[in-house]
């Protein structure tokens, strides 16, 4: 039983908990494993002196006292800037240097404050996100694999590698400068995105939606926008969050089963959210610095205007997928393009493109790919088709809402 307690803590609470550790002890090993430590203990008192009222406090203190205990008994301090400009290790053609001695901007939100301390140039960019998902987020390895749409060992061993790079490099952990927030901005905005992602639609378990990364999510963006509002795709990547924040509660029916966008009761989106996130758009537009979240929001957009699914703007969506995809070019981005471009005009090509996308290999194993390509089918009226390719996205997921989805899709086409 406490076991299980402790599991659902950790994984409510155990990113903003190691988050504060991290800040407090300058080390994002040294916070882990005195977090770990709190964890081996509240397993032996717990049962013994019962759950303490605030549970998160009593792992926090712990933590903290740990962690306090090995610095003094190993007398590790962070190095000073200077010295880590002399020990940094490779760090990479893009990396830009750490000016210890600029002004610290006074980031008001101590999550986003160890987020961009975390985005740190030293790291490859992936890296700088994954490890502030895991540290900082609280997101676990599979779920940032599937973040990255790569096998769960690949994302594992960047975390080790980014990890090893910093006791390596002595690389502080300590708030950038101000004038190095801009530099930091992508892998910060990447983080938040996947976050939101995560919450979403979960990699895992019974429920679709993660409500409090969602939330979480929304509130980092919020504040980022705000802190830098002459940052075009700041404010694309708010209103994004909210163009999709505002369908959240109409994406589960009854039963908790996923449902589709196309068949989404419209009078369940919150309005006030959609507004917000179009007035966001168009200021983000305005800035004519076009980038990824300003196209996906406007994606989002569309969508949004469509009283009905039958009046979505398919040939617009397309276009807007097209430069995505010239300006972010991946397999997913690619595989959404392919289905716009099948809605807009042609079926049986969008469904050439996908199968295009399926013969490389890279994202075999992304059930989307095979839901995507499912659906096209169905649409087609290749009922036999359409059920192995639904069968085999069934295979390919693990969250409890879509399963119960696709098997509903699978059972209708008997």
């Amino acid at each position: 039983m406490f076991a299980r307690a402790l599991e659902m803590l950790q994984r409510r609470d155990g990113g903003r908990i190691l988050a504060g550790l991290i800040g407090k002890l300058g080390s994002i090993e040294l916070a882990e494993e005195a977090l770990q430590d709190a964890f081996t203990a509240a397993l032996e008192r717990w049962p013994v002196d019962g759950v303490p009222m605030n549970p998160a406090a009593w792992l926090t203190t712990v933590a903290q006292r740990r962690g306090l205990d090995r610095l003094r008994y190993e007398r590790r301090r962070p190095q000073a800037g200077a010295e880590v400009l002399a020990a940094l290790a490779d760090p990479g053609a893009d990396a830009t240097p750490y000016a210890a001695d600029s002004a610290h901007f006074d980031l008001p939100d101590e999550r986003l404050r160890l987020i961009f301390t975390c985005c740190h140039p030293a790291l490859a960019p992936a890296s700088q996100v994954a490890l502030a998902l895991h540290t900082l987020c609280g997101l676990t390895t599979r779920e940032i694999a599937r973040a990255f749409v790569e096998p769960e060992a690949t994302t594992a061993q960047k975390l080790v590698r980014a990890k090893a790079k910093i006791a390596r490099a002595g690389i502080p952990y300590e708030v950038p400068p101000a004038d190095a927030l801009p530099a930091r901005l992508a892998a910060v905005l990447a983080v938040v995105y996947f976050l939101f992602n995560e919450g979403y639609t979960a990699a895992a378990g019974e429920t679709l939606v993660r409500p409090d990364l969602c939330v979480e999510a929304v509130r980092l963006a919020r504040a980022i926008s705000e802190l830098m509002p002459g940052q075009a795709e700041a404010h694309g990547l708010l209103a994004l969050l909210l163009f999709h924040d505002s369908r959240r509660t109409a994406r589960v029916d009854s039963s908790g089963a996923l449902v589709p966008l196309e068949e989404q009761d419209r009078a369940q989106w919150r309005r006030p959210l959609i507004d917000e996130a179009r007035v966001l758009l168009e200021r983000a537009i305005a800035q004519r610095a076009a980038g990824p979240y300003q196209l996906q929001a406007a994606i989002a957009a569309l969508h949004a205007e469509a009283r009905r699914a039958a009046d979505t703007d398919w040939v617009q969506i397309a276009g807007l997928y097209g430069r995505l995809l010239r300006l972010q070019p991946s397999p997913v981005v690619e595989l959404n393009a392919a289905v716009a471009y099948a809605l807009a005009f042609s079926l049986e090509e969008g469904l050439r493109w996908i199968e295009a996308i399926e013969a490389r290999g890279v994202i075999e194993k992304y059930h989307l790919l095979h839901a995507a390509r499912a659906d096209l089918l169905r649409r087609q009226g290749q009922r036999d088709a359409a059920r192995a390719c639904y069968a085999s996205a069934l295979e390919r997921t693990g969250n409890q809402a879509e399963r119960r989805y696709l098997a509903a899709r699978i059972a209708a086409l008997v």
